[in-house]
């Protein structure tokens, strides 16, 4: 991913402050190993087709990142010798980390909740918004921990 996204230094910091988040409430929220791995993987390239994106659409909306970003991410796990089911959830998980009425799965819901602690923050989203984002997106007692905890909300 960084080789990817070299020279990008605010591509490559989130990318990993979303690993960051995903590992750490992966963990809390004890997800089985298989999938922490499927979720690691997904997290430090859930915004792989922001590149391709922007130089295709002169966008980096999110739909736009979930039509790229498949074809990048198997592009480049293929040299790893994983197994084809770990390669198909990955790819999903990026193809969809926009589409949050497609959740069907605690390391979709964990992937989704890293992404928006950290987009809270860089995105400037003002705090009333937060109360709307717990409600809608947050499902996970890690998750919501982390946000009101970093947040400041009680």
């Amino acid at each position: 991913m960084i080789k990817y996204f070299e020279g990008d230094i605010k591509r490559i910091n989130h990318a990993l402050k979303v690993y960051s988040f995903a590992k750490t409430i992966g963990e809390l929220e004890q997800l089985a190993n298989d999938n922490l791995f499927i979720l690691e993987i997904s997290a430090i390239l859930h915004d792989i087709g922001i590149k391709i994106s922007e130089q295709k659409y002169n966008s980096s909306n999110g739909k736009y990142q979930e039509i790229e970003g498949p074809p990048v991410a198997k592009n480049l796990l293929s040299g790893f010798h994983l197994d084809s089911y770990i390669i198909d959830r990955v790819c999903y998980l990026i193809g969809n980390h926009h589409s949050y009425d497609k959740i069907d799965s605690l390391d979709f819901q964990i992937l989704v909740e890293a992404d928006f602690l950290v987009n809270i923050y860089e995105d400037k989203i003002p705090k009333e918004n937060i109360d709307v984002i717990e409600q809608k997106i947050f499902r996970t007692s890690s998750g919501k921990e982390l946000l009101n905890s970093i947040y400041m909300r009680s």
